[in-house]
């Protein structure tokens, strides 16, 4: 009976694997390009000392979000966390 289910789990972890995006796709340089610099703005706004505002929490959390998004090769969905996030970003510095 094991050997069932131990087949069952292996092909399934491969369907999975297969749903990953391509790494080194224009798409997953993309979003890692954009998490690098959005992770920069995010610490020079901490410096600026706006890291207590709404605008910067959303961010950060979006750029969490995001950097799962990448994780698990979803560079669409990254790509949009990270330009949302950077907007919020933007706004955190200029008060609004």
């Amino acid at each position: 009976m094991k050997l069932p289910l131990t087949s069952l789990m292996i092909c399934s972890l491969a369907v999975a694997a297969g749903c990953a995006g391509n790494p080194n796709s224009s798409l997953a340089r993309q979003c890692e390009n954009g998490l690098s610099i959005a992770y920069k703005e995010l610490d020079f706004a901490k410096a600026k000392g706006v890291d207590g505002t709404v605008e910067y929490s959303k961010a950060a959390g979006l750029l969490t979000a995001a950097k799962v998004q990448f994780e698990f090769g979803k560079y669409p969905n990254c790509i949009d966390k990270v330009d949302r996030a950077r907007a919020f970003i933007a706004r955190s510095r200029t008060g609004g």
